[in-house]
C-alpha cells in the first residue's frame, strides 16, 4: 500500500474520483492460466469516513508500538495462537493476518534472545464447525496464553464461549458482526470497527456523498453477510430497493437469478455483503449481463484475490473496510519478508500480535495476566489507536473507502 504522502493525495478530491467511471460495462479480459483474469488493476485507498459518510482526514502519523521492545525481555517458553482460514476459498484473508502476526513475532524474537515466543497457527478454513474442533487444541496447550482469532464472524461466534471459559484472550483482527460483543465474553477483543459502524458509514457514503438513488443489497447468508447487509439496508432506508433485496449462499458460483432480478430493478449500484470468493464471479456475471452501475462491497471482498479472480470486471468497484492501509516501515518490512504487499487485515494482525508481545515483555506470562494487560491497554498501532471498552469494542473506529483502479 501507499505511504502517507500518497494517502493524502488520494484523500484530496476523493469523492470526485469515485464518481468518475462508476457507470459503464467493463469488457471481460481473457482468463490467464489457473482461471484467473490477467489484470494490472489494484485496490487503492481513497478516503477515510465517519458514520455519516463524511470524509475524515487521517490524523498526523504517530509512532506505532514496536514489537521488538527494548531487547531486554525475559520470559519462559510461551506461545501465541492464530486461528483462521489458511486453506479454502477465503484463505487469503487468514494468511494476511497470519503473516502480520508472524512479522511481529519474528521482529520480537530477533531483538529479545531472552524471550522467544512461538506462534502456533490453526487452520479453520473459515468454517465454524472446524473452528469448534480446533478450539480445544488451543485451550489445552498450557504454553498458549493468547490468541489472535478466529478470523471470521461465524467461527468466532461458535468458539467464543470456549475461549471465554478458558480465560484466553481472543483478539480478532477481522470478525465484524455486531453481536459478537454482546455475548458477555470477557476475553473477546475486536481489533477493528464492527459492521454497526461499517454498514452505516458506507451506506451514508453511497447515499449522501455519491448521491445514489436506488441500491440493491445482496448478502451471502453468513453471520457476517447478514449482519452487514442489515446495517446497510436500515441506513439506506427507501434507497435500498425492496425489489432487489437478495440473499445468495456462501459457495454459490451461479448468480444468474440474482443478476436477472437486479437488471429488472435497474439500480444505480449493487452492495454485496460477503467474501471475495463469491464477489468475483458475481461481479463478472453482473457485468456480462449488462449491469452498468457501480459494484460495492466491504472488507470480506477487499483482497487482491478479488481483483485477480474478477479481472477487468472489478474495475471501478468501491470497497469499504474498517481496516487501515499499510504504511511506513511496516509495509516495507512486510513486503520484504513475504515478497508481496500487506493485504486486508495484515496491519491488524501485526498490531494485535504486537500488543500481546508487549504484554508478555511486561511480565504478563499467564492467561489471567495477559488478559488484564489487554483490558487496560491504550496505544498507537500501525492501523489505529487501540483501547477497548469492557465489551471488547474499540473506543474509536473509522472506515476506509477503497477503489479498484
Amino acid at each position: 500500500m501507499r505511504g502517507s504522502v500518497a494517502r493524502k493525495a488520494f484523500a484530496i478530491g476523493s469523492a470526485s474520483l469515485l464518481v468518475l467511471g462508476i457507470a459503464g460495462c467493463q469488457q471481460q479480459s481473457e482468463p490467464s492460466e489457473g482461471g484467473e483474469a490477467a489484470t494490472e488493476l489494484r485496490i487503492v485507498e481513497q478516503v477515510q469516513i465517519d458514520e455519516n459518510g463524511a470524509e475524515v482526514p487521517p490524523p498526523a502519523e504517530e509512532t506505532a508500538a514496536n514489537p521488538a521492545g527494548d531487547g531486554n525481555a525475559q520470559c519462559p517458553p510461551v506461545s501465541l495462537a492464530m486461528a483462521g482460514a489458511l486453506n479454502g476459498p477465503d484463505a487469503a484473508l487468514g494468511i494476511n493476518i497470519k503473516n502480520g502476526i508472524q512479522l511481529a513475532v519474528d521482529q520480537h524474537n530477533a531483538a529479545n534472545p531472552g524471550c522467544q515466543v512461538q506462534l502456533k497457527t490453526f487452520d479453520t478454513e473459515g468454517d465454524p464447525q472446524k473452528a469448534t474442533q480446533i478450539a480445544p487444541q488451543i485451550i489445552n496447550d498450557a504454553f498458549t496464553i493468547g490468541l489472535i482469532g478466529p478470523a471470521f464472524s461465524g467461527e468466532t461466534n461458535a468458539t467464543g464461549d470456549v475461549f471465554n471459559q478458558a480465560g484466553l484472550v481472543a483478539a480478532t483482527a477481522s470478525a465484524t458482526n455486531v453481536t459478537l460483543s454482546e455475548n458477555g465474553w470477557r476475553t473477546f477483543f475486536r481489533g477493528l470497527g464492527n459492521d454497526g459502524v461499517q454498514g452505516p458509514s458506507v451506506a451514508n457514503y453511497l447515499k449522501n456523498t455519491l448521491q445514489q438513488k436506488k441500491i440493491c443489497v445482496v448478502d451471502d447468508s453468513t453471520d457476517y453477510g447478514l449482519g452487514l447487509a442489515q446495517a446497510v439496508r436500515e441506513t439506506l432506508g427507501p434507497v435500498a430497493d425492496a425489489a432487489c433485496n437478495i440473499s445468495v449462499k456462501k459457495g454459490d458460483k451461479d448468480f444468474s437469478a440474482a443478476v436477472t432480478q437486479i437488471k429488472g430493478a435497474s439500480p444505480d449500484s449493487v452492495f454485496f455483503a460477503g467474501y471475495y470468493a463469491e464477489a468475483a464471479p458475481f461481479v463478472q456475471q453482473l457485468k456480462d449481463g449488462g449491469f452498468e452501475g457501480v459494484f460495492v462491497s466491504a472488507d470480506g471482498t477487499k483482497d487482491p484475490q478479488f481483483v485477480q479472480q474478477a479481472g477487468e470486471s472489478s474495475q471501478g468497484a468501491i470497497l469499504s473496510c474498517p481496516c487501515g492501509p499499510a504504511t511506513g516501515s511496516f509495509a516495507e518490512e512486510y513486503s520484504k519478508k513475504f515478497n508481496q504487499e500487506a493485504g486486508t487485515y495484515s496491519a491488524e494482525g501485526y498490531d494485535l500480535g504486537t500488543i500481546l508481545l508487549k504484554g508478555i515483555d511486561s511480565g504478563a506470562i499467564t492467561r489471567p495476566a495477559l488478559l488484564e494487560f489487554v483490558r487496560n491497554y491504550n496505544g498507537q498501532g500501525v492501523a489505529r489507536q487501540y483501547q477497548w471498552t469492557p465489551t471488547g469494542e474499540l473506543t474509536t473506529s473509522l472506515i476506509w473507502i477503497y477503489k479498484v483502479q
